[in-house]
């Protein structure tokens, strides 16, 4: 198990797709409306070794009441601005695509995060502030402070996917059945 604390730097290069990390420190929540409003309004944010986690959090109270990842890949086509702008890991459920793969290479990591696990990651964070708030809760960028939060190294910095390796390795027995 690899500790990993934000703001990330080149430690994460070395990581390779199926290692078990936990990360600590400030990780920025984003889902496709906050993409686009970071596309046109800025990264409200230091990118520079950030985490950006695919998650629309309950917020009550100013406490965070649930965490859960959503489906990665409806951000595939929005990620590279990110990436180009230093944003070192993307963490999600789910894979991402060939696109994702290809601008993390080199410069950044996938952390895949358990679906239905969102109490688990909310017991781990405590909220920081808000950005964007007026997008609603579930699409504002959050700012988060997570202690050790379980993550899997999804797509590591070579292009290494462990999503589309078990795909792969499916539909070779579904081909060998059939």
């Amino acid at each position: 198990m690899t500790t990993l604390t934000t703001p990330l730097g080149d430690e994460v290069l070395a990581l390779k797709a199926g290692d078990r990390v936990t990360l600590s420190g400030m990780i920025y929540t984003a889902r496709d409306e906050a993409h686009l409003r970071m596309q046109e309004a800025g990264i409200p944010f230091d990118p520079k070794g950030a985490a950006v986690y695919h998650c629309g959090p309950v917020v009550k109270e100013g406490k965070i009441i649930a965490a859960g990842p959503t489906t990665s890949a409806r951000m595939n086509e929005l990620s590279g601005f990110l990436l180009d702008a230093g944003v070192r890991a993307l963490i999600g459920k789910g894979g991402m695509g060939d696109t994702v793969r290809e601008e993390l290479r080199g410069r950044g990591v996938y952390l895949a995060f358990t679906g239905g696990c969102a109490a688990l990651a909310a017991s781990r964070m405590t909220l920081k502030g808000v950005f964007f708030e007026d997008l609603g809760m579930p699409e504002a960028v959050w700012a988060i402070e997570c202690r050790e939060l379980p993550l899997t190294v999804a797509i590591d910095a070579e292009g290494n996917d462990l999503f589309r390796d078990v795909r792969l390795r499916a539909q070779r027995a579904f081909d060998e059945m059939f």
